[in-house]
């Protein structure tokens, strides 16, 4: 005689939904948060801290280069930087060899604000899924995409 395994009704995904919804809360709590510190602090948007801190660590790169590392559109990129080099927080001197181009570079006053802000700018949920595993990253990637596909 064998025994049956009997195994636990699995769980509805209805059940499991406030909790999930609980957790975007909660990621986009502290988000918040952390943005808002930002700006009472500087005075400055979290975008226009992020690429400050870019181009700090990346000094002399182009504004392509840095809508790159922003993923943004280079047009979008060039309005994040016009308030900054407006407020002398960063400064965009052409390249010698092609009058065109622009390296950009935080001033002096910008490493005092950037000083003052409570960081990280560089992505602050790009810090936060650093630090998870490979499998880990990947299944939240997949499904991830599933709700978004579903919004859509």
């Amino acid at each position: 005689m064998t025994a049956s395994i009997k195994r636990a009704p699995r769980a509805l995904p209805e059940t499991r939904i406030p909790e999930v919804v609980d957790g975007f809360r909660s990621v986009f709590a502290t988000v918040k948060s952390r943005l808002e510190e930002g700006r009472e602090k500087t005075g400055l948007a979290a975008s226009q801290l992020w690429a400050m801190t870019v181009i700090e660590r990346e000094d002399g790169i182009s504004v392509g280069d840095l809508a790159s590392a922003l993923s943004i559109h280079q047009s979008t990129a060039s309005n994040l930087l016009r308030p900054l080099l407006d407020q002398g927080l960063v400064e965009a001197p052409r390249v010698e060899e092609d009058r065109r181009s622009v390296r950009l570079g935080v001033t002096p006053a910008g490493k005092r604000m950037l000083r003052r802000a409570p960081g990280p700018f560089d992505g602050l949920l790009r810090d936060a899924l650093g630090t998870l595993d490979y499998t880990t990253l990947a299944r939240l990637e997949h499904d991830l995409g599933k709700v978004a596909a579903a919004l859509e």
